[in-house]
């Protein structure tokens, strides 16, 4: 390479000079031949101060992203001190990035296990959460909150039925809809013994009468009633179906049994309004024991849980057999790709012609069958 091209070069990829002007008249630090002037640094100085504002932004989301979830926690723990002999982790509250938290509770009669979730907004992205008010601003379908999930795993014989029920907000209806498969084996309806805000989701008539029958001193109804729990109640469902649809039909040993409710998490100044309803869920486990179907309620759910497997085993096959049908296209393919490669151009060109009248043939015959 010529010593002009090298200096061309050097010369492409060489900075501009910084431009000083002679006179500056601008307020400036001087320590012997150091001089800053930050007038002539005005750019670096906002890039600056944006990278201050989004780190901020960070520690700010961050730090409340974690006083909800601890404070809306202890505020129950007490609670569950009470139910498991084990209520928590020694660790506490285990985090999954910036913005969602788990706790794990065992030990305790008819519950298997409790995990509580938090699955909070993005609030140390500030590029995510201005992109979410957005959204919220032009679709009005789309929400973004703060949930808490407390998804309680039956122990077994817990729940002597199989049924999935539930009771939804209705502004969640169209959310809860999509998002449970186990839900779309109920048909949604009104209940007067509940606000009308709420609408039962259930499979039968029978269901629902079981479940919001008081007890002695316990009312799940009353309990849905209390005014503090409305702005953060979004459904409490009680299932024996996954919520996502499986890919193939459960073994008797997979089936699982479960109570979850769903809330807002409030915040952490109102983290005590949900510890009534939290208690009464703990009573409502307890009392799931008590429930007694009539009979031909328990052949109709029988009958719907075997409808349901069936088809999710004819789908299962249906796919399972067009797998094996495209794999085996593809060997077919393949071997057909190898021998052609090994002959010669000239035969190659009358195989590859062959196998274009051969597949008009079939086009012309399927054609003139319809």
């Amino acid at each position: 390479m010529s010593s002009s091209l090298v200096q061309q070069a050097l010369a492409f990829i060489t900075p501009p000079q910084v431009a000083t002007p002679e006179e500056y008249d601008g307020w400036q630090l001087q320590w012997k031949v150091l001089v800053f002037r930050p007038a002539l640094l005005q750019l670096e100085g906002f890039l600056l101060l944006g990278l201050l504002i989004y780190l901020l932004s960070i520690w700010l989301g961050t730090s409340r992203n974690s006083s909800k979830a601890n404070k809306w926690l202890a505020t129950h723990l007490p609670l569950f001190e009470q139910q498991f002999s084990k209520p928590q982790p020694k660790q506490g509250l285990t985090a999954d990035g910036y913005s969602d938290f788990f706790n794990f509770s065992t030990g305790r009669r008819n519950i298997a296990s409790l995990h509580t979730i938090f699955t909070l907004r993005p609030r140390h992205d500030l590029f995510q959460i201005l992109y979410q008010t957005f959204k919220s601003l032009i679709d009005l379908q789309y929400r973004v909150i703060d949930e808490l999930q407390l998804d309680f795993k039956l122990a077994p014989g817990a729940l002597p039925a199989d049924f999935v029920w539930a009771v939804v907000a209705k502004d969640e209806l169209p959310t809860v809809k999509k998002n449970r498969w186990d839900l779309t084996f109920t048909k949604t309806t009104e209940n007067p013994a509940l606000p009308p805000h709420l609408s039962v989701m259930t499979e039968f008539a029978d269901v629902t009468d079981n479940l919001l029958k008081s007890s002695g001193s316990f009312s799940l109804a009353d309990a849905l009633k209390d005014p503090k729990i409305q702005p953060y109640f979004r459904s409490l469902s009680v299932t024996d179906q996954p919520r996502e649809r499986p890919a193939k039909p459960l073994a008797p040993e997979e089936q699982e049994k479960h109570v979850i409710l769903t809330l807002h998490l409030p915040s952490p100044s109102h983290a005590a309004d949900t510890v009534p309803l939290v208690t009464t869920v703990f009573q409502l486990i307890d009392n799931l024991n008590k429930i007694n179907l009539r009979p031909e309620t328990k052949v109709k759910l029988r009958k719907a849980r075997e409808e349901a497997s069936k088809d999710i085993k004819e789908e299962s096959e249906k796919e399972k057999r067009e797998e094996e049908a495209e794999a085996k296209a593809a060997a077919k393919r393949k071997a057909q790709e190898e021998r052609l490669s090994k002959l010669s151009a000239a035969d190659q060109k009358k195989e590859l012609e062959r196998e274009r009248k051969r597949s008009l043939r079939k086009t012309q015959g399927k054609v003139a069958r319809k």
